[in-house]
């Protein structure tokens, strides 16, 4: 993410945005592209038929998928999931390794350190519409990333070292940086290339966050309900690097567990994959012949507190309050060891993963001094929380913890639209307790760390924090980081200031956890489970 902040977007982009990341992860007159309808699913096309490789594949999404479909605005698990089936980038990543590929580029620039990125597009591509795809559609689509007057979410991933981007013929552009950064390479699959003549018009860009899709990519949007279902088929024009393997795809919303589960189980299931599988089901699911994978990442429960409100403007207070909680406990009872305590804001497996100088390893005792020296008693919390699963899971041994040490706790989980409505609003909290997984971006500790921290970013707006003389130091601090040439300081950098963001407290991970992805090896091949939300099946086929 850029080296400053995720500026403040319109209402519906900010509700979109956190319903869809790891929490919560309109017609046009377009052939085939039907109506969006909120209609009760019994009503809405399910997109099944068909027998052999014609036959729809049918996937379970764990999220929502009534998010803003807009590529430079959305974080929603369903619409990123689905809009990398539907766009391409100019370069795309593999969705585990996160290496970019050339996509509608053709090929990757050689010189990942060059302040030029110069790239020609795949002859022969055509978007949705029958229409090509232009220089002008990359151009258009960079440009409303960039523009100051424009606040969207991509901004955030481009704005810090992004100049411009020119068009250099018909089917040619280059991207003109303000520094290295070969760190952006992989970010271009973030900026999905979308047609000018089609969210050019007025309106568009609503109709975008509606649910209007129009790519290049190898599948294309046939219809979308949002709160059922969104369907989808081979676009036969495509020619690509990620060929379509399914003729036609049904993607289903169910967030509730137990009725996501009962979908993909037994002999009378009714899809191949689901995704966010609860721990609890694994081994019912692995004797009813279903492979179940876990992805390790960076979702992660945080805790995230308003230091305005006393006293969780007192860092010690904030410390307690993290030390106190028994989370290998958490991790044994609520996450059936699909977890770890979290040892810095970065998940182990990250590259620039360092042990933190601050680790929370369970201190009641720690816990109950830094109160003391605060001169905090009596305290009396409420936990404003998100309703996921496994989250809500996970908020009994929050609570036990906090009571063990004196602070009375209350538990107010909550649809995550309504939480973070309260935020939008600036009413007043204590503490929330969440999920996010900014995997669903990218790898680079940059990108991750920004989307969290910066001088204007939502997350800061939230905590009130930013005008803090610490925070206003480790925004100077990692913008250095971000323009600095050379990998190894960089890295160093970077695991320096998250240092000061794990002493500080301030919005910080408890536990990271594995998502589940659960389908039928009988029936598909080529599925590998992702750290973040949603499923990517463009290397899967029918067996």
């Amino acid at each position: 993410m850029r080296d400053d902040v995720i500026r403040d977007v319109a209402a519906p982009g900010r509700r979109a945005l956190l319903r869809g990341v790891g929490v919560f992860g309109v017609a046009a007159a377009l052939p085939g592209l039907g109506a969006c309808s909120a209609g009760p699913q019994s009503t809405n096309d399910t997109g099944s038929g068909g027998s052999g490789k014609d036959r729809t594949l049918t996937a379970v999404i764990g999220y929502g998928n009534d998010g803003s479909w807009d590529p430079t605005q959305t974080a929603s698990a369903f619409s990123m999931a689905a809009n990398n089936h539907v766009y391409e980038g100019l370069l795309d990543t593999d969705p585990i390794t996160r290496v970019p590929y050339p996509a509608l580029g053709t090929e990757v620039p050689k010189d990942p350190g060059a302040t030029t990125w110069r790239f020609r597009l795949r002859p022969g591509a055509t978007f949705h519409d029958g229409k090509p795809v232009t220089a002008d559609d990359v151009v258009f689509v960079f440009d409303r990333i960039l523009d100051p007057k424009t606040q969207t979410l991509a901004k955030g991933f481009f704005e810090s070292w992004l100049k411009e981007v020119r068009k250099t013929g018909g089917d040619s552009v280059e991207l003109v940086l303000k520094f290295p950064f070969p760190d952006g390479l992989s970010r271009l699959t973030l900026a999905k290339i979308m047609p000018k003549h089609v969210f050019g018009r007025p309106g568009a860009w609503d109709d975008a966050i509606k649910g209007l899709a129009v790519g290049s990519g190898p599948y294309r949007q046939t219809a979308h309900h949002p709160k059922s279902n969104t369907t989808f088929e081979a676009f036969d024009a495509y020619n690509g690097p990620r060929r379509p393997a399914f003729r036609k795809m049904n993607w289903l919303t169910i967030v509730d567990a137990a009725p996501r589960v009962a979908k993909i189980s037994g002999t009378d299931a009714g899809a191949q994959i689901a995704d966010n599988i609860p721990y609890a089901n694994i081994g019912r699911l692995e004797q009813g012949g279903l492979k179940v994978a876990g992805g390790a990442g960076m979702n992660n429960l945080f805790l995230m507190f308003d230091t305005q409100h006393k006293p969780f403007d007192d860092i010690r207070v904030r410390q307690a309050l993290h030390y106190a909680i028994d989370k290998e406990k958490m991790v044994k009872v609520a996450l059936k060891g699909h977890g770890r305590a979290a040892s810095s804001f970065l998940d182990q497996g990250n590259p620039s993963y360092r042990r933190a100088r601050t680790v929370y390893d369970y201190d009641p005792d720690k816990a109950k001094a830094l109160l003391k020296a605060a001169g905090v008693t009596g305290l009396n919390i409420n936990i404003l929380a998100v309703n996921v699963s496994w989250i809500v899971d996970c908020l009994p041994t929050i609570k036990a913890s906090w009571d063990a040490i004196g602070v009375r706790t209350t538990l107010a989980p909550q649809e995550t639209t309504a939480v973070f409505t309260k935020m939008d609003q600036r009413q007043d909290y204590q503490v929330v307790a969440a999920a996010s997984n900014p995997n669903q971006f990218g790898l680079d500790a940059d990108l991750i760390m920004h989307y969290n921290y910066g001088p204007q970013n939502l997350w800061m707006r939230y905590t009130r924090w930013a005008d803090h003389p610490v925070a206003r130091q480790l925004f100077k601090d990692m913008d250095r980081a971000t323009r600095e040439p050379d990998p190894g300081r960089k890295k160093a950098m970077v695991q320096d200031y998250i240092d000061v963001v794990a002493e500080q407290a301030v919005l910080y991970p408890v536990v990271h956890n594995e998502l589940m992805t659960a389908w039928d090896p009988r029936l598909l091949t080529g599925i590998r489970a992702q750290p973040y939300p949603g499923i990517n099946v463009l290397q899967a086929t029918w067996v």
